[in-house]
């Protein structure tokens, strides 16, 4: 079980994608997060990033499938300080969001390091933000409304960057390897276990081939957080 559960798992983190995320500003509503979250699983997406309403972000939603625990979701305080941090690192920000220099959401390259700026659902992405970013895109509509939901509106867009960069083959080719493959394999195998060595600030054990734990005190302290959930049960 434990093999065929590791097989998956680097199957998926094979095709992440590290150079393609969301950044939410101050989306609020459960069942939207929750979306957004399954959407950047789905195509790839290796982490999504949020700035917090004044409220707090909400509790996830089962919309997600439990999509949170594969789409970490990193919390920042502001907007404008976030998007200049992406676009020092070389990304290109691209805000949803109506202005004189908004273009087709399909004309920029997502082949890119990217990130896509979303906003509240009320009221979209704010004006300072939008300016910061590096371009302005819009999803064409031909009916009486002139908006999606956010979360379909995040999904439509991060499928067009899942096609650009299937038909450039960034997908064939993994890009997360090393150590780093390495830690995630273990914090998806371990989530729980994982969290108490980075609680002690200790490096993360070996695994053996199979995905199993090769230590005997590594064992003992699985089968610790084993009994702790029963108990809790």
């Amino acid at each position: 079980m434990k093999k065929t559960r590791l097989e998956k798992i680097k199957k998926v983190l094979s095709q992440r994608q590290p150079t393609l995320t969301v950044l939410l500003e101050e989306v609020h509503k459960p069942h939207n997060l929750s979306a957004i979250l399954r959407s950047c699983d789905a195509v790839g997406v290796l982490e999504a990033h949020a700035v917090a309403p004044r409220g707090g972000l909400p509790t996830f939603n089962a919309t997600s499938g439990s999509a949170e625990k594969w789409v970490p979701l990193n919390v920042h305080r502001s907007a404008l300080e976030t998007i200049s941090s992406f676009q020092g690192q070389g990304y290109q920000v691209l805000a949803t969001h109506l202005s004189e220099r908004s273009t087709d959401y399909r004309t920029p390259d997502y082949t890119l390091p990217t990130v896509i700026l979303l906003g509240a659902e009320k009221w979209g992405v704010s004006s300072a933000a939008a300016e910061a970013a590096d371009a302005n895109i819009l999803i064409p509509m031909l009916g009486m409304v002139q908006s999606l939901n956010v979360s379909v509106a995040a999904a439509t867009i991060l499928f067009e960057a899942q096609r650009q960069r299937l038909e450039k083959g960034m997908y064939a080719e993994p890009q997360i390897v090393g150590n780093a493959l390495e830690h995630l394999i273990f914090e998806w195998l371990y989530p729980d276990l994982a969290a108490i060595y980075r609680e002690r600030g200790e490096g993360y054990p070996g695994l053996d081939e199979e995905g199993m734990l090769v230590k005997a005190s590594d064992l003992e302290l699985l089968g610790d957080l084993a009994m702790s959930d029963t108990d809790s049960d």
